[in-house]
C-alpha cells in the first residue's frame, strides 16, 4: 500500500500547539496499528536552531545522529515511536543552502534557479526522504511551522499543494486554528478561523479537517457555522480545548471525539480500535497524585517557558513514575539571592557566564545541606567547579568558558574545539556510549553498565584534576566508552548529588520516565535515594 501523508498547518496566531497536536495524532495512529514518521518544516533561514537565542526559539532538541532541531521533535519523541533524525526537521536555511550549492556545482545545467520549481522540489524530496528513513512507514505527519499568511511559509505551502495534487488519494490537510471567546461580548467568535481557512484556500489547499483551539468545547451551532464558512463537513470540525490538568490528556480528548477514526477513514487506512489503557493509567496517576515534591530550577532562561521544555517534562515523568505531584519553582540564576524551601534542585544546561556564580551558590548550598542536586550539562560543570573551589580549596577554579585566564581550568575546551571558528553544528553532538561504575547512583538508576545518551556541548572536565577530586570525595561514575571523557560525576558523602555532561531529558517519555529523573524524584520522596 502507498504511504499516506497528513499535513498540519496553523492559522490566526502562533503558539497554538501544532507540535503537541501533531504528536497526539501520531500517537493515536500508532495505537491504531500504523507505523508513522514525523517531519517538522521550519520557515526560518537559520540552517538549524543551534545558534539561536533560547529566549527567541526555546530549547534545541538533539537527535541520536547529532541533528540540532526544533523543540517540537521533543513532543514527537515523548508521544510516539517515530524515527527521529536529520530527516525529521527541515528549515528554509537548509533548503536554500542545498539549492545554491547545487547551482554552484552546475547541477541545474544553466537554468534560472527559482523558488518554483527548485525550492519546492527540494521540499518535496525532504518529505519523501522522511517517509523512506525506515521500513514499513505507513503514515507521514508533516507539521508546517509558522502561521498561514506568513510570507516565509509560502514555499512550503506551495510544495504541499503540488504534493497533494500529485497524490490526491494519499494526502489530507488538518488545519489548526483559533476560536476565541470574547468575555466582553460573551460570545465565541469564528471569524478568525474563517479568515485563516480562506487564506489557505487562496493558496490552493482546502482543509479536510478543522481543529479549533478554544477555552471550552464548541457547541454544535458553532461547529455548523465553521463548517459552512470554511467549506468543511461538520463531522470534520473538532475542538481542541485548553487542557486544565496535563497536556497528556490531549490525545485522549481527540480520540473521544473520533479524530483518529476520521483520519483513518479519509486515508482509507484500517481503523483498529486503539488500546489506550496504559496512557489513561498514566494520566490518572498524574491527575491523582499521592503526595508532592517541590523542585527548584536554577537556570539562565527561566522567563521563557520553552527554553527547558524537555527538562520540565522529564521531571513530570519522574514524578508520575513515583506517583507524586511536581511543583516547580523557578530561579533566575543571575538574580539568585535566597533559596526558597525546595526538596531538591536542578541546574540545567546553558551557555555563557551570565548567572554562573548563582548556579555555583546553588551547588554549594545543596552539597553543604545534603539537599538532592541534579546538574545537567552546564549543571555538572557547575558542580565540579564548586567542589574544586570549596572542597579542594582552589579558590580561583573555573571553566575557561567563563574565565579564559583561570589558573585552575577544571572545565576546559575540548582540544579539537580550540581552532573552531564557526559556532553552528561544531559541538559534541548526538549519542555517545557511556560506561558506568558499580556501586554508584548512576549504575543503580540505570540498572546496567553501558548506556547511550545525547550530547550538546563544547567544554569538558579537565582530567588533570581527576585524582585530586576523587581523593576529596568526588566519584566519576560514568566515562565515555573507549575514552577518558567524564560523563557523570557524583558526590560520595551525599544522599543524591549527581551531574551529567549529556542531556538525559531528551530521552524521557511519560510512560517510560528517564532513569535519572525517576531516581532524582525518588530521592525527594524518600529520606535517601533507593539502593
Amino acid at each position: 500500500m502507498s504511504v499516506k501523508y497528513i499535513f498540519i498547518t496553523g492559522g490566526v496566531v502562533s503558539s497554538l500547539g501544532k507540535g503537541l497536536t501533531s504528536a497526539s495524532i501520531g500517537m493515536l495512529l500508532e495505537h491504531c496499528g500504523h507505523k508513522i514518521a514525523m517531519l517538522k518544516l521550519d520557515p526560518y533561514l537559520n540552517v538549524d536552531p543551534g545558534t539561536m537565542n533560547p529566549f527567541q526559539h526555546g530549547e534545541v532538541y538533539v537527535t541520536d545522529d547529532g541533528a540540532e532541531t526544533d523543540l517540537d521533535l521533543g513532543h514527537y519523541y515523548r508521544y510516539t515511536n517515530s524515527p527521529l533524525s536529520r530527516a525529521s526537521n527541515t528549515t528554509s536555511g537548509q533548503l536554500y543552502d542545498t539549492v545554491i550549492k547545487k547551482e554552484r556545482k552546475g547541477d541545474y545545467l544553466g537554468k534560472t534557479v527559482q523558488v518554483i520549481p527548485h525550492i519546492t522540489d527540494e521540499i518535496k524530496q525532504r518529505i519523501l526522504a522522511c517517509a523512506n528513513q525506515d521500513k514499513d512507514i505507513r503514515v507521514v505527519l508533516v507539521e508546517i511551522g509558522g502561521t498561514v499568511g506568513d510570507i516565509e511559509s509560502l514555499p512550503f505551502l506551495e510544495a504541499i499543494r503540488q504534493f497533494r495534487y500529485e497524490r490526491k488519494k494519499d494526502c489530507i490537510n488538518i488545519h489548526l486554528t483559533y476560536v476565541p471567546y470574547l468575555k466582553a461580548a460573551g460570545e465565541v467568535k469564528t471569524k478568525p478561523a474563517q479568515h485563516s481557512a480562506q487564506v489557505l484556500r487562496g493558496i490552493g489547499i482546502f482543509p479536510d479537517i478543522m481543529l479549533c483551539r478554544c477555552e471550552n468545547p464548541l457547541s454544535s451551532e458553532i461547529k455548523e457555522k465553521i463548517s459552512l464558512f470554511c467549506n468543511v463537513p461538520e463531522e470534520s470540525v473538532f475542538d481542541e480545548r485548553d487542557v486544565l490538568q496535563t497536556i497528556y490528556e490531549v490525545p485522549l480528548d481527540l480520540h473521544n471525539q473520533g479524530l483518529d477514526q476520521m483520519i483513518c477513514k479519509m486515508l482509507d487506512l484500517p481503523a483498529k480500535k486503539p488500546d489506550l489503557t496504559d496512557w489513561k493509567k498514566m494520566v490518572h496517576t498524574v491527575t491523582h497524585p499521592k503526595g508532592k515534591v517541590v523542585v527548584g530550577i536554577v537556570g539562565k532562561y527561566i522567563d521563557h517557558q520553552d527554553a527547558y521544555k524537555s527538562v520540565f517534562e522529564a521531571l513530570h515523568h519522574g514524578a508520575a513514575a513515583c506517583g507524586v505531584k511536581l511543583e516547580l519553582r523557578k530561579f533566575e540564576s543571575d538574580k539568585l539571592k535566597d533559596f526558597e524551601e525546595c526538596d531538591g534542585f536542578v541546574v540545567p544546561g546553558g551557555f555563557g557566564e551570565r548567572g554562573w556564580e548563582g548556579m555555583i551558590r546553588c551547588a554549594k548550598y545543596c552539597r553543604e545541606n545534603k539537599i538532592p542536586y541534579f546538574g545537567i550539562c552546564l549543571g555538572m560543570q557547575v558542580m565540579i567547579v564548586e567542589f574544586a573551589r570549596n572542597v579542594l580549596g582552589l579558590q580561583d577554579a573555573d571553566s575557561t568558558e567563563m574565565n579564559i585566564n583561570t589558573p585552575h581550568p577544571v572545565i576546559s575546551l575540548l582540544s579539537q574545539q580550540k581552532n573552531v571558528q564557526n559556532l553552528g553544528g561544531t559541538m559534541r553532538l548526538g549519542a555517545y556510549p557511556c560506561e558506568l561504575v558499580d556501586n554508584s547512583l548512576a549504575k543503580n538508576a540505570y540498572g546496567q553498565s553501558l548506556i547511550s545518551e545525547r550530547h550538546r556541548h563544547r567544554y569538558e572536565f579537565n582530567n588533570e584534576y581527576k585524582k585530586a577530586m576523587e581523593a576529596a570525595g568526588m566519584l566519576f561514575s560514568g566515562t565515555l566508552q573507549r575514552g577518558n571523557l567524564c560523563e557523570i560525576s557524583e558526590i560520595k558523602d551525599h544522599p543524591w548529588m549527581l551531574g551529567v555532561q549529556f542531556h538525559p531529558e531528551f530521552k524521557s517519555k511519560p510512560l517510560h520516565a528517564h532513569p535519572l529523573f525517576k531516581d532524582f524524584i525518588a530521592s525527594l520522596v524518600c529520606e535517601e535515594a533507593p539502593i
